[in-house]
């Protein structure tokens, strides 16, 4: 490509690719795709990014399809690579000048160059970091922000690659370079405090963003850099320096305005201070040792002391309870339960720490949590006033203790609180024997104190669980303060009924539980909603506990339910919505059928709720979990509410509806319960199934569901199933057998077994496609005895139930395998009596028995020759089945089952589902369950004696051993 006449065809495309009209649009992209594998095409993007005159849209473009063709095309081994030449002209061209004026287009070119970077540098770009070294020394401003811009962009990508040569040769880059990183950074903090001293604003804006800069290169250094950073005087000495720096900053904050221009880039520069010690003890936490000192005592006097009084921000609070955090709960700072086998930095850094955390530091600590970290501030009360279920269900999960005051606050108390809990509890205690009795409602401090320690004793509960009687403190005063209906006084409602949430599952007797009860029926009809919702969460708790018994809950079951269903419409917000829905579920799950009569409401509202949540699909899961569980719930019943559900199965795994991506699992799992309480199979609920190949194909972590629902097709209605669906199954298991792990090929082997229970002559003939390969596994000796044991019960089931089959089959391997028919069969009962240990379960073991005992009688001279091994393996499965009645000294077959057979049900087993009773009927039919497997060896035996006459008979049986023949008559006497 010719660069002068190719810059203005490419410009003009860029041109027409930033236009908003599609018709422009579209035909450009095309165009710059084309052009992507064109030899010249990133060098005519190069002068076209880094012309100035140019519009801005064009060259941010021309920036972005470079920076993506470095991903597509750099490497030497993708399809359509760059040559070396063009890559290395590019590279020079990259870093001839840096100074591009727009800030996102320098932001991208400096990420463009680290992607380069971390594929060639320092090998085929050695010239690379000098340069960067050689050109922030340029006394041009912006010129040095934007080589300290591509700098920083350079080491943060060289830090993340994880290889032990790349690591060695990023710890060569940072030794080259960390003096000079170390003073460039101190000489551009100094000349930001003299700046900002002097009152020249402007100037001293610019100079901090290159301290932000040149930071982040050091953070990224001292991290990643060096194996033994102790070592390193330089390393330490910055460091040390960063406590210096961080007063000096705060010094300047409180003389600056809150307005100020520097005030934002100010507390950046403050945090990522945090963030490199926070990084260094992440990363080298023995190396560490040396600052834990200095690194409480900064942290801890500027969050649980008067210096930080007005000076500290929350992001900086939040920061510094994560360092104590990270100091107290880091594993390598705990001696090991032997104190011989602990290392002796180990020791030492719990020397420190210990210390240090004396019993004033703790109490300080831990009144200063409670009191000033753990009270409800204005905009939360605002927020309960204004926006109570925005309150009520604020996310504080995952990581959020990272970033957000609140959740922090509560990890570190529980952490210290649990290292240090002989101390602190005494403490913690005194707070709460302060706060005994009902508050004063006029004075709302006391109340918040009382909320904050309240939440304090819930926090701690499992660390509290030998000091505090709970059961005695929920009878004389929890349930009291439950009872105040001051509107002021909803701050304790609501942190009581949570913190007994919090003790149930630690302690609380299951007597207390009806008093327990009581309260959230009066508490769901609370006049504030936050205290509705809170109680809600704490009844999930109290049933979703191992203690729950369903008795105690019944008397409750109708009243809590209704007021739940009432929430339920109350609530406006989907997220709380999705809340309630869950207890719900719980509730549900935990009553199973007793909720039977009062899920009248809650059916007729769900498709409305449906309905209205077409744009919120995290709340229809929440519908489909709900739905699971009703399903459940009604059993038989569950058939009432097939108007709605079968369209909601339909959408929710129908690949080819966008909302499939959220709602899929769920959907198959609602699938799955409703085939197995339908107490019939319906049209529509056949018709769903058309969704189910496209499932298979996707070939995801759902196939074990979908195999199910197949199984639950097969039980439900077996022959208009297969009629329908059979080819379309057999198809989509021939691909999935191809790509599968061992494990998977045992689940849907097992489905071509229950195609074969439900149906041993239309089944098979129906999955015939797939059975060569069942048979070509059993010849070569399948070595996954899993898979090998299903192939054989497959073979087994086609032997016994479908012999014509069976020979059909045979004689297509036998051509297969250039052998004889016989010489084949021969082969296979080898095999199978070579690998009956590969089979463990005992119904197969019998299947194995009664299948090639159906070969009997034969007067086949290699069915004569393996007599011997089929009687082997009858035996061996006589000995699995048979017990022996000790009174008639007879023996039984224990696989036997009857119509007349049932089951007791314990009270605490669930009533068995319709497919529990389909499988039990289909189980009456089985040969398994059906032939006596004694009975059958001796019939067959016998028509093989008449067979070959007595002594023809006897010579057959001299070629097995006569111990096996000895147990072989024990088994049969009396027959």
């Amino acid at each position: 490509m010719d660069l002068h006449s190719a810059s203005s065809l490419v410009i003009q495309a860029l041109t027409q690719a930033t236009s908003q009209d599609t018709t422009v649009l579209k035909p450009a992209e095309e165009q710059l795709k084309q052009w992507e594998i064109q030899p010249g095409f990133y060098s005519v993007l190069l002068n076209i990014f880094m012309n100035h005159s140019l519009d801005v849209n064009v060259r941010w473009l021309a920036v972005l399809y470079f920076k993506n063709g470095i991903d597509r095309y750099w490497r030497r081994v993708a399809p359509h690579a760059l040559s070396e030449e063009e890559k290395s002209t590019l590279r020079a061209g990259l870093i001839t000048n840096f100074n591009e004026p727009v800030n996102q287009i320098a932001t991208q070119i400096a990420v463009l160059i680290a992607k380069v970077a971390r594929l060639d540098c320092p090998r085929q770009w050695p010239e690379l970091i000098p340069t960067l070294l050689e050109s922030v020394k340029v006394q041009d401003e912006l010129h040095q922000h934007r080589v300290l811009l591509t700098f920083y962009h350079v080491t943060k990508t060289l830090a993340s690659k994880r290889l032990a040569a790349d690591r060695k040769l990023f710890a060569e880059l940072a030794a080259g370079v960390y003096s000079f990183a170390c003073s460039l950074w101190n000489h551009q903090t100094d000349t930001f405090l003299q700046q900002i001293c002097s009152g020249d604003e402007a100037a001293a804006v610019n100079s901090l963003e290159r301290t932000l800069l040149s930071l982040k290169v050091l953070r990224k250094l001292t991290a990643h850099g060096f194996t033994e950073p102790q070592q390193n005087m330089e390393v330490m000495g910055f460091l040390n320096a960063v406590f210096e720096r961080v007063k000096q900053f705060f010094e300047c904050r409180r003389r600056i305005s809150a307005g100020h221009i520097c005030m934002d880039k100010l507390e950046k520069n403050i945090i990522l201070y945090t963030k490199v010690l926070l990084d260094f003890l992440d990363y080298h936490p023995y190396h560490f040792i040396p600052l834990i000192q200095r690194s409480l005592e900064f942290a801890v006097s500027y969050v649980f002391t008067e210096v930080g009084e007005g000076v500290v921000f929350e992001r900086f609070v939040v920061q510094c309870m994560n360092l104590i955090k990270m100091i107290v709960k880091n594993s390598a700072y705990k001696p090991a339960k032997n104190v011989e086998d602990s290392k002796v930095e180990t020791l030492e850094a719990h020397k420190i720490k210990m210390e240090f955390f004396t019993y004033q530091t703790l109490t300080e600590i831990c009144r200063r949590l409670v009191s000033k970290y753990l009270l409800l501030t204005e905009e939360e009360l605002t927020m309960w006033e204004e926006d109570p279920e925005g309150f009520a269900v604020e996310e504080t999960g995952g990581d959020s203790w990272k970033y957000s005051l609140r959740p922090c606050t509560e990890v570190l108390f529980l952490d210290v609180f649990h290292e240090f809990s002989q101390t602190l509890t005494p403490a913690l205690l005194d707070m709460v024997h302060n706060l005994q009795g009902p508050s004063v409602m006029e004075d709302s401090s006391v109340l918040l104190i009382k909320d904050a320690v309240y939440n304090a004793v819930g926090l701690a509960a499992y660390d509290l669980f030998d000091s505090v009687d709970f059961n005695q403190w929920f009878e004389n005063q929890l349930l009291a303060e439950l009872q105040v209906a001051h509107d002021r006084y909803k701050l304790i409602r609501r942190r009581v009924i949570w913190l007994i949430g919090q003790w149930t599952s630690v302690k609380f007797r299951s007597d207390l539980r009806p008093l327990l009860y009581e309260a959230i029926l009066n508490l769901l009809q609370d006049q504030d909603l936050v205290v509705r919702i809170e109680t809600a969460t704490t009844l999930k708790l109290a049933v979703d506990d191992f203690e729950f018994s369903t008795e105690q809950f019944l008397p409750y079951l109708e009243s809590i339910f209704s007021l739940l269903f009432q929430l339920l419409q109350q609530v406006m917000e989907c997220d709380t919505k999705m809340h309630v829905l869950h207890v719900i579920s719980c509730v549900i799950e935990r009553v199973n059928m007793q909720i039977r009569p009062y899920v009248g409401c809650l059916i007729q509202y769900l498709p409305l709720l449906w309905k209205q949540s077409e744009e919120h699909n995290m709340l229809r899961c929440a519908i489909l979990t709900t739905l699971i569980h009703l399903v459940q719930g009604l059993g038989a019943d569950s058939k009432n509410l097939y108007p709605f559900l079968l369209p909601v199965i339909q959408l929710s795994t129908d690949v080819s509806q966008p909302p499939h991506v959220y709602l899929l699992e769920d959907g198959l799992e609602l699938w799955l319960a409703t085939l197995e309480n339908s107490p019939a199979g319906t049209a529509e609920l056949l018709r769903i199934f058309q969704n189910m190949p496209a499932l298979l194909e996707l070939g995801s972590e759902n196939v074990k569901t979908c195999l199910q629902i197949i199984n639950g097709y097969l039980f439900l209605v077996s022959s208009e199933f297969l009629q329908t669906y059979a080819t379309a199954i057999c198809h989509s298991f021939c691909d999935l057998l191809k790509d599968i792990t061992h494990e998977g090929q045992v689940q849907v082997l097992k489905v071509v077994e229950n195609v074969l229970k439900v149906s041993p002559v239309l089944g098979a003939q129906m999955f015939q496609l797939l059975l060569p390969s069942v048979f070509r596994g059993v010849i070569d000796g399948e070595r996954y005895p899993v898979v090998m044991s299903t192939f054989l019960g497959i073979v087994g089931r086609v032997l016994l139930q479908n012999a014509s089959l069976f020979a059909s089959l045979l004689s297509q391997m036998a051509v297969e395998y250039n052998q004889e028919v016989d010489q084949l069969l021969g082969n296979v009962i080898e095999m199978w009596v070579d690998r009956m240990d590969n089979i463990t379960q005992p119904e197969r073991r019998k299947l194995s028995a009664l299948g090639l005992l159906s070969l009997l009688p034969s007067d086949n001279s290699v069915i004569q020759d393996k007599f011997c091994g089929i009687i082997n393996v009858c035996v061996e499965a006589l000995h699995d089945l048979m017990t022996e009645d000790p009174e008639t000294g007879t023996y039984k077959d224990c696989m036997l089952i009857s119509h007349l057979e049932e089951p007791e049900q314990s009270e605490d087993e669930e009533p068995p589902k319709e497919q529990d009773k389909r499988m039990k009927m289909l189980a009456l039919k089985d040969p398994v369950h059906s032939v006596s497997l004694q009975q059958f060896a001796y019939e067959k035996l016998k028509k093989q004696q008449d067979l070959l006459g007595e002594q023809g008979f006897q010579a057959l049986m001299q070629t097995v051993d006569t111990e096996i023949v000895r147990q072989l008559q024990e088994f049969l006497q009396g027959l």
